[in-house]
Parts: structure tokens; C-alpha cells; sequence
């Protein structure tokens, strides 16, 4: 089964949405309820905690809902995606909308960003599932997870740039008078209310609220563009790894057998801390530009560096992992950021900025193309020890985002609580020293104790290039 250019490339684009509104999330919700917002970074916390939480929670949810669709017209998977995007857009536009209330607001960013983290499920995990209805060929499949990672960096990247251009203005040194820098200086109460009535001013305020909700505005064109293209480029095919005289485990039976799958298990505990990593290097990287280095005036062109450099980088991934192996890919790229991150913290100016922005691109892009492209060959190994077994597709994908969302929304909310226990003054335009001395950490110290721990987890992922090769003519020999 043979894909053509057309259906990789409209399969690859309908992922562009989620990535573009991941990536906009990840480097600025955290700054904009705590800065535009304006509430206090314990409640902006339990905000990123709860709704990574809640989504890592609906993600099992929705694969089982998955699991018990019919075929339609369309196909199976594709409904839930065209259905739940208007939704999602909606919800979407209100969380980066400031209501007029005050005392509410906890309550008002919590309820969206639950409605989204729901929406965005019911998307993205069928949307990752689809992979395996593409084709039976593994070449196929895995050209369409190169297209696809392609373009979702693509999307992190326009993500970054629509949100990072259009707020840029809401976060520079021009909001922040001179004499603030010595309000630490002035004894008394007075000139510590001035400043905060010239840093919370009404007009400064308006401009921040309008910007956020101008790209977010933007962001739902993307959604709707991005999902028509791919309802109409891509065909989704009946499952094609079992006899139609099978009958359909129950959802129970199959999570059990997925959940004693030694190389799943290994895989999603693998990407789980590395993901970790890679979600607090983005969560905080922002912060830590505007109030550890002294970057930010720069901070969104560094961000948009790193994301060129890993949309370039991803089809030298793709000829890595064919030439080398995935595994092989995997160490190699995802080990190159450890040292880089470390630099940045260690030497905090501009040119040393672009240059961990460039070398970490590598990086983000083999943490990006590796999992989803080792993980179809995990469920092939799984149809060979199982098969009289199907349907389990969605429960893989499912839980394998639920296990790195859930773990991700920990390590944001506990990153957020420790700026909150280190002094974090919400709105200041200059941070009191172990707020920044904490931001260091979440940068360089962290990531890199995740990124070994899930290295030294990697090393007992037992699918190597043979196996995988040994399992393909297998298949071939089953259907």
C-alpha cells in the first residue's frame, strides 16, 4: 500500500494545529497567567497542573470511546477529529481571554484549559492512531511519521512565531520604568506603590489583553485550515493487521495485554522522563530569559532559532534512523542538548544564546520524530505475540500520551510552585535572587538529570533494527 505525496503531506498538515496551539501554550501560558492574568503562581500552578492532569486523564478515556466506534463513510477515527475542532477552537480562544471579573479568574482559566486539554484529546489521539491506517508497509509509515514530525516542528515553529511576534511587545523593557530597577533600594511604602501602579497600568494591561487574544484568534484560522486539508487529502483504511473473521477484544482484556508489553512499557517510560525535560526547558525558558539573562529583547527571536534549526534537522533524523537505527538515532540526538543547556546557565549573553538555540533545534527534533516513529514498530511487535488480537491501536497511543502528559503536568506545576516558594513577585520587571537562581535550574539542572534517567531507561529497549525487520517478514507471513 503505497502512499502518495498528496496523502503523506495532508496527513503530516492535519497535525500542524495541535502543535501550533501546544507550542504557544508551553512557552507563554505559564508568563501570561502570571503576568496578564495576574493571578498569583500558586493558582497558576494548580492551572498547569490540574489541566495537564485532566488531559492525561481523558486520554485513556477517549482511546477506549476509540476503541468502541463504528466505521463510518469517513472512516473511524476521522469523525472525532472534524467534530471536535470547532469545539476545541472555542475553548481555545476563552483561555487567553482576561474576564472582567477578578476573584473568579482562578476558577474561569482552570474550566478552559480542562474544556481544551479534553478537545485537543479527542483529537490528537486519534490523529496519532491513524498512523497505523495509513499502510501495512513499514517504510510507508514510517515516511508519513517523517512528514508528519516535519511539519509539526513546522507548527511549533509558526506556533512560536505567531505568538511570540504578535505578545513580544507585552513583555519588553519598555513596560518597565528605570527607577524599578532600584526598587529593591527604596525604605519605603510609598515608592514600592508607585512602581507597581506604573507596572500594572491600565493602559499597559489593555495592550497585553489585546495581543494574547489577536494570536489567538489567529492560532483558530490554523485550526480550521489545517483539519479541512487533511479531511480532504487523507483516506483512512478498515484495519488491515487481522482476518475479518476475528472478533473485537474487550477494552479491558486488551489494556491488560498492552500494559504486559515489555517493549511498550520500556518506550513510554523512556520518553516520559525525556519529555519531562524538554517541557521544562520550554515552560520556563521564557522566564528565565526575561529575569535570569537578561534577554528579554531577544527571547522570541532564540525561540524561533531553535525551532528553525529543528524543522531543518528532521530529515537528517529520518536518514539517521535509516542509516543507524532508531535507537541509535534516539541516544545520539536526544543526548546533543545536555551540554547546551547547561552553557546557556553557565554563560547567559546573546551569542551564546543562538548558538544553544541552534544545537538544541537537533535535539528537540530527534525527541519529537523518535517516539512516534518507534512506536508503531512497538505494536507490530505486539500483533506477532498477539495475534488474535485487534483493535488495540488506540489504546497504545493513548496511554502513551497519557503517561507523558501526566508526568509533564507534574514537573509544571511543582516548576511553577518552587518560583512561587523561591519569592516570585507577579509583574515585576526584576526578580529577587533565588527566583532566578531557581529559574537556572529548571533550565539546566533538571533537564539533564530527566534526559539521563531516560537514556539509562532506552538502553533496555529491546527492538533493535533486526528484531524489527524479523517482525516485518513475520507480519507479511501472518496476513
Amino acid at each position: 500500500q503505497k502512499l502518495s505525496l498528496c496523502s503523506k503531506l495532508c496527513f503530516a498538515i492535519g497535525g500542524v494545529p495541535k502543535e501550533v496551539a501546544a507550542s504557544a501554550t508551553a512557552f507563554f501560558l505559564q508568563i501570561y497567567l502570571l503576568d496578564v492574568a495576574q493571578i498569583n503562581a500558586v493558582q497558576a500552578s494548580m492551572v498547569l497542573f490540574i489541566g495537564k492532569a485532566w488531559g492525561a486523564v481523558t486520554d485513556p478515556v477517549v482511546g477506549f470511546f476509540i476503541t468502541k466506534s463504528g466505521w463510518t463513510k469517513i472512516g473511524r477515527l476521522m469523525p472525532w477529529m472534524v467534530g471536535c475542532t470547532p469545539f476545541l477552537m472555542v475553548s481555545y480562544f476563552y483561555l487567553w481571554f482576561v474576564p472582567p471579573f477578578i476573584s473568579g479568574r482562578f476558577i474561569w482559566y482552570l474550566g478552559f484549559y480542562c474544556l481544551y486539554q479534553t478537545l485537543i484529546t479527542c483529537f490528537h489521539v486519534p490523529y496519532s492512531a491513524l498512523t497505523m491506517f495509513l499502510s501495512t508497509d513499514q517504510r510507508e509509515r514510517d515516511s508519513a511519521t517523517a512528514y508528519r514530525m516535519t511539519m509539526e516542528v513546522l507548527g511549533t515553529l509558526v506556533g512560536a512565531a505567531i505568538q511570540g511576534q504578535i505578545v513580544a511587545s507585552a513583555h519588553t523593557k519598555k513596560h518597565c520604568p528605570i527607577h524599578n530597577i532600584s526598587a529593591g533600594h527604596l525604605g519605603n511604602s510609598s515608592g514600592m506603590e508607585i512602581i507597581k501602579s506604573l507596572l500594572h497600568s491600565q493602559d499597559y494591561l489593555s495592550h497585553s489583553k489585546e495581543v494574547y487574544m489577536i494570536a489567538a484568534g489567529v492560532i483558530e484560522g490554523v485550526f480550521l485550515v489545517c483539519t479541512v486539508v487533511m479531511f480532504l487529502g487523507v483516506k483512512e483504511r478498515d484495519d488491515p493487521y487481522s482476518p475479518k473473521t476475528e472478533k473485537q477484544m474487550p477494552f479491558y482484556k486488551g489494556f491488560i495485554l498492552v500494559m504486559r508489553h515489555g517493549p511498550y512499557l520500556t518506550l513510554t517510560a523512556a520518553f516520559l522522563f525525556i519529555t519531562v525535560a524538554i517541557q521544562l526547558v520550554q515552560s520556563n525558558f521564557v522566564l528565565f530569559c526575561t529575569y535570569a539573562a537578561d534577554l528579554r529583547d531577544h527571547f522570541h527571536n532564540i525561540v524561533l532559532t531553535i525551532l528553525v534549526s529543528a524543522v531543518i534537522s528532521i530529515p537528517l533524523w529520518q536518514w539517521f534512523l535509516e542509516r543507524f537505527g532508531k535507537k541509535t538515532a534516539a541516544f545520539c540526538g536526544i543526548t546533543w542538548i545536555m551540554p547546551f543547556t547547561v552553557m546557556l546557565v553557565l554563560i547567559p549573553n546573546v551569542v551564546v544564546a543562538y548558538v544553544v538555540a541552534v544545537s538544541s533545534g537537533l535535539s528537540v527534533a530527534a525527541s519529537l520524530l523518535l517516539p512516534w516513529s518507534m512506536l508503531p514498530d512497538v505494536v507490530d511487535d505486539f500483533r506477532l505475540a498477539n495475534p488474535y488480537s485487534k483493535g488495540h491501536e488506540a489504546i497504545f497511543y493513548s496511554f502513551y500520551v497519557f503517561f507523558t502528559k501526566f508526568a509533564a503536568g507534574i514537573s509544571l506545576g511543582v516548576s511553577t510552585l518552587c518560583l512561587e516558594f523561591a519569592g516570585y513577585d507577579t509583574g515585576a520587571c526584576k526578580q529577587p535572587a533565588p527566583v532566578v537562581y531557581t529559574l537556572k535550574l529548571l533550565i539546566g539542572a533538571a533537564p539533564v538529570a530527566f534526559i539521563v534517567t531516560g537514556l539509562m531507561i532506552l538502553v533496555l529497549y529491546p527492538i533493535s533494527e533486526d528484531v524489527r525487520l524479523r517482525n516485518k517478514v513475520c507480519l507479511d507471513e501472518l496476513r
